[in-house]
């Protein structure tokens, strides 16, 4: 039996387990946190890992079990954990693959920002209600923007660490949007014209983290759209070229499910003559 190892907390890392399960393969999937787990149903053949991992911990993890492949499926902007992986890929000779996602660029423009420094000083020289939607890690650093409380509203995961982040950083509960997605571009334009914001902050987190549906939703009700631009990513292949190397490498093969509908050809008025 091959043995896989996933580091997940993304879409692309619960398909990816999913699919190498349904091939019979052992698969170790490695979150972040206790939420990441919970996307992950109990399957045979998984195994999960939950919480924060050094490099140490992860070449410990690799040595003892020596993977056949290990698929690093972290979101684009966890570059600290992506380097961290490799590393340990590298120390212990086992093969490392980076799967990556698209990344998104929007019709009608998007101003888009190298680090959150250069951002915090665009806001502070522009007035106007803000939806932050860039997760809850990175609010310490949002702080530091003139009137942080009483111009944002931060959209976070309804979760215990989450709101904590938010109440750290002073945000009023008034002020803190506890969801989870996936979020359809009529929520995203409600949640901005509940707040009267004027600017929607965002990371790229293309396709698979609703990035298409927030760049609508900041068309239809005239928000800026304000992009916290990816950090520099490690050479890898997106999911269709690793399914690709998946069939290659192993033999796994992915099961195209058709579904046919219909009601028949009816009654002999309802033919036409073809």
């Amino acid at each position: 039996m091959y043995k896989f190892c996933i580091f997940a907390g993304t879409t692309e890392g619960r398909e990816l387990a999913e699919f190498l399960l349904s091939q019979g393969a052992a698969v170790t999937a490695c979150v972040a946190t206790e939420y990441g787990q919970a996307l992950l149903p109990p399957a045979e053949g998984l195994s999960v890992r939950a919480g924060r991992m050094d490099r140490r911990d992860m070449a410990a993890l690799l040595s003892g079990e020596r993977f056949d492949l290990v698929l690093d499926a972290t979101h684009p902007y966890a570059a600290e954990a992506t380097e961290n992986i490799a590393a340990a890929c590298a120390g212990t000779g086992t093969e490392y693959v980076r799967v990556l996602r698209e990344d998104s660029r929007p019709e009608g423009g998007a101003l888009y920002f190298p680090d959150i420094p250069a951002l915090v000083e665009y806001l502070n020289l522009r007035p106007g209600n803000i939806l932050l939607t860039t997760g809850s890690k990175e609010l310490g650093a949002f702080a530091a923007m003139a009137d942080f409380t009483a111009r944002v509203w931060a959209r976070v995961l309804p979760t215990e660490g989450s709101i904590a982040a938010c109440r750290a950083s002073g945000l009023a509960p008034s002020h803190i949007l506890g969801m989870q997605g996936p979020f359809s571009s009529e929520l995203n334009a409600a949640l901005l014209r509940s707040v009267g914001a004027a600017f929607l902050v965002t990371k790229d987190g293309g396709g698979a983290g609703g990035f298409a549906e927030k760049a609508e939703a900041a068309r239809e009700t005239g928000a800026a759209l304000l992009v916290l631009g990816r950090p520099p990513q490690r050479e890898g292949k997106p999911l269709p070229e690793v399914y690709a190397l998946l069939g290659e490498r192993f033999g796994f093969r992915r099961r195209v499910k058709v579904t046919v509908a219909g009601i028949g050809p009816g009654g002999a008025a309802g033919m036409t003559a073809e």
